[in-house]
């Protein structure tokens, strides 16, 4: 028994010893290449032969060493912090407008009502041309947000172009404080039904308490049966939002979530802490490839404890938890600091950024098997996003439509409808009168398009006009090229439906705001439509969540 005892005192010596050594030996390590790093930069810094931008270089030596790990661990400046900041607060200092680039222009795509860019008269469309004297390109996008966003109280001058590119418009606006919803829209759809829809835009501090106010105003109009939670683009945001949204859907201390850092004994679980406000109710997520993160921690958990029906396609996978770090008072680093894991266990990261790396050793312990079952024990999958217990693609999104977007036929189409029509006329304008108005636009626009259909073939025929064809072959390839017109005109027909769809959602928004269009929307989303079928068969609802 001595002997044993003994044995086990130099056993425990041992291993105490052995991790001090592997410390000892990581501050050494690190120690070491400190120095190099610090005498290569301060070599390089006093004797290259031109002048070095001794704060740029060290950036990009720093972004470079990062680069070796994944995506979200990055290096964070005042302008990156600030993004962070909005994005996690939900507020920032501006005049309640979107920016993105449409048809080779830097336009306005949202505006907020009640804020300073509604106010004073911007609208959806609307061309930047300067922001405060600075002239805006599609090349110098990235300074054109951080230019118009500001101090609340401080002025703006915008210089933009309006009416299919006629007029020339200076307005001047005072910043405010910019509040940003992460549920940018709830209702009753079908209008005087029991379901509900959510669409939610992201996860901020207010996410949670945002949903609880909308289902106390909806259940004061009339008792939920459904609801329809989208979160199809929805990025993510904050670990602490993902679980307290889908507190709201799951009974009181069911696992939610659990972390994983490098340290095994670093697990983290998370509970569902109050009674949900949505218990019985029937429950249908959307995704889509671009909900990510938070939105994949609360579709996994719904999924794992068969809450509800997830529906459309396979999320973005994001499997990874970000810590953000202050290293100075102007810049911090947002790190990975772990996984996380859906009530079965499942690591749905869908890109092993360590794959053929040499910087990073993964352990095994990390890799997922591929065996998981829910709670009513049907079979679910790790490692590839969330994948839908319904696949249902997105009716919008298909080469041609993307195609119309890409040549800017469907933003010229509204700017020369709305220059053209009053906001009376759209109001009264019906689907056929409105396909048939933007098929008479196309076929002016088309000699001028060049869509993948003839791209090759004009390519192809460009070639051989240079070296002079005969009569012949010319007339051939005529009758080839009018074949192929004839096929983009069945296309255009194919697609008919979710252009005009497409058309009164952009033009709703023009002429009234986000919130009509979302509306609009709702009506040719053949996500949303299917989510309604199975919401009103019980039989198959219950059947795709293995309910006995």
């Amino acid at each position: 028994m001595k002997n044993k005892l003994v044995s086990l005192i130099y056993l425990i010596i041992f291993i105490s010893g052995f991790t001090v050594l592997v410390e000892n030996d990581i501050y050494y390590e690190v120690s070491k290449n400190l120095e190099i790093f610090s005498k290569i930069y301060k070599e390089i810094t006093f004797n290259y032969v031109d002048e070095i931008n001794s704060t740029e270089f060290i950036k990009s030596g720093i972004e470079g060493m990062l680069k070796n790990l994944d995506p979200y661990t990055i290096y964070l400046d005042d302008n990156k912090k600030s993004d962070i900041d909005i994005m996690t607060n939900g507020k920032y200092g501006g005049i309640g407008v979107s920016i993105g680039i449409l048809n080779n222009a830097v336009r306005i795509t949202e505006v907020m009502e009640g804020y300073p860019g509604h106010k004073g008269g911007l609208k959806v469309g609307d061309i930047i041309l300067e922001v405060d004297g600075f002239k805006v390109s599609v090349e110098k996008y990235d300074e054109v947000s951080p230019r118009v966003k500001g101090e609340p109280g401080t002025q703006l001058e915008l210089k933009i172009l309006r009416n299919n590119l006629k007029d020339t418009i200076t307005l001047n606006f005072i910043r405010e404080e910019i509040l940003l919803k992460s549920l940018s829209f709830y209702s009753f759809f079908p209008k005087n039904s029991g379901i509900v829809y959510l669409k939610l835009n992201n996860f901020n501090k207010a996410a949670a308490s945002e949903i609880q106010k909308a289902i106390k105003r909806l259940r004061s109009e009339r008792e939920i049966q459904s609801v329809i939670l989208d979160l199809r683009g929805n990025p993510g945001g904050l670990l602490e939002s993902a679980i307290e949204v889908t507190d709201k859907f799951l009974p009181k201390n069911i696992l939610i979530v659990s972390t994983k850092g490098r340290d095994l004994n670093s697990e983290k679980k998370y509970f569902a802490n109050e009674e949900p406000i949505l218990k019985n109710e029937k429950l249908v997520v959307l995704i889509d490839e671009n909900s990510a993160s938070a939105s994949e921690i609360l579709a996994g958990a719904i999924q794992d404890h068969d809450r509800g029906i997830i529906l459309g396609t396979n999320s973005f996978g994001k499997g990874l938890v970000q810590t953000v770090t202050p290293i100075t008072k102007d810049v911090s680093l947002k790190i990975t600091t772990a996984r996380y894991y859906t009530p079965t266990g499942r690591c749905i990261q869908k890109i092993d950024y360590s794959k053929e790396n040499k910087v990073v050793k993964i352990k095994d312990d990390n890799k997922s098997s591929s065996d998981y079952f829910t709670d009513n024990y049907r079979k679910v999958f790790s490692s590839g996003g969330i994948q839908p217990d319904t696949i249902v693609e997105n009716n919008f999104k298909n080469e041609f439509i993307s195609e119309l977007y890409a040549q800017g036929i469907i933003y010229e189409y509204l700017d020369f409808y709305i220059q053209n029509k009053t906001n009376e006329q759209f109001e009264i304008e019906n689907d056929k009168n409105l396909y048939k108005d933007f098929y008479g636009f196309f076929i002016k626009k088309l000699d001028n398009l060049v869509l993948e259909t003839n791209k090759t073939f004009l390519s192809f025929k460009k070639k051989l006009e240079k070296d002079s064809l005969d009569i012949v072959l010319n007339k051939e390839l005529n009758l080839i090229e009018q074949k192929i017109k004839d096929f983009t005109f069945k296309l255009l027909e194919k697609n008919k439906n979710n252009i005009v769809g497409l058309l009164r959602i952009e033009l709703t928004k023009r002429y009234h705001n986000t919130y009509k269009s979302l509306e609009e929307s709702l009506k040719y989303d053949n996500q949303v439509l299917t989510a309604l079928e199975l919401l009103s068969n019980d039989k198959v609802y219950q059947k795709l969540l293995n309910r006995n």
